[in-house]
């Protein structure tokens, strides 16, 4: 896909709206990557967002150009406190929190290797981002949720957990327990009138990704090969799964992990 076709889906697919008028909604690792996209495409749909990354997000904030309807903080969710302190600061920006977008996650920096011989302080680092994180970010921001009687949790899991890949043992692991993680929250905050969903993207070429030659070209030609829809994946693909999941239209969904990877995964 061109740079020209590439613009002609972000201007079809971004074309502001209200589907999400008055929602706060919290997306972690918002700074860059699948997370600015998620973020960019909620604005359009009509959210006020609150960006949660260990970096720094002003540059993602430039980008965005979107004044006062979008506010950052530094917070590592492997630490729960910087995720009381993101929830905190959506609270105090906006007033409330009705969407969860966990998208904070180590995958675009990683290196493809066999199982015995990722480090343990890697293993760890990315166990702890990964579905550690989701869960520091669900307990901090569920209080708040009930308080309003309800709302919506998206976790980003990955298309790569159901093909049991190789070489990214401890990235596909993580991936593999958000999905499990994201149908048991689902049983217990149901009741809540608190929806808790998944999506699962295939190879992405986000910007993060193609930063790192190792996993931009990491099965690239296979996974291209296994695709029902045979062309690359951009953020653009997936921004509009995450407003479906984030809206009232998928208000009796729960539990469910959607694919989006062109149809590689039939799940």
């Amino acid at each position: 896909m061109g740079s020209a076709d590439r613009s002609a889906v972000r201007t079809a697919r971004v074309a502001p709206s209200v589907r999400l008028a008055g929602k706060v909604t919290l997306v972690t690792g918002g700074a860059a990557g699948l997370g600015l996209a998620y973020t960019r495409r909620l604005l359009a749909a009509g959210a006020r967002v609150v960006i949660a990354d260990v970096a720094d997000a002003a540059d993602a904030l430039k980008r965005l150009d979107a004044g006062d309807a979008v506010q950052a903080v530094r917070a590592d969710v492997a630490v729960f406190a910087d995720c009381q302190r993101m929830v905190d600061e959506a609270r105090r920006r906006f007033g409330a929190l009705h969407v969860l977008v966990n998208n904070a996650a180590i995958f675009a920096t990683l290196r493809p290797q066999a199982f015995d011989a990722i480090v343990e302080a890697e293993w760890d680092r990315v166990m702890a981002v990964n579905v550690k994180g989701i869960w520091n970010s669900v307990r901090a921001a569920v209080p708040v949720m009930r308080t309003q009687g309800g709302g919506r949790i998206i976790n980003v899991a990955s298309a790569i957990a159901h093909k049991g890949t190789a070489g990214l043992l401890h990235y596909v692991t993580s991936k593999g327990a958000v999905i499990t993680l994201t149908r048991a929250l689902a049983r217990e905050l149901g009741p809540e009138g608190i929806t808790v969903n998944a999506i699962a993207p295939g190879l992405t070429m986000s910007d993060t990704v193609l930063a790192n030659p190792d996993i931009a070209a990491f099965q690239r030609e296979a996974v291209l090969a296994s695709r029902s829809l045979k062309r690359e994946a951009v953020a653009e693909d997936l921004e509009g799964t995450v407003v479906f999941l984030a809206s009232d239209d998928s208000a009796f969904m729960t539990g469910q992990t959607l694919v989006v990877d062109g149809g590689s995964v039939f799940a």
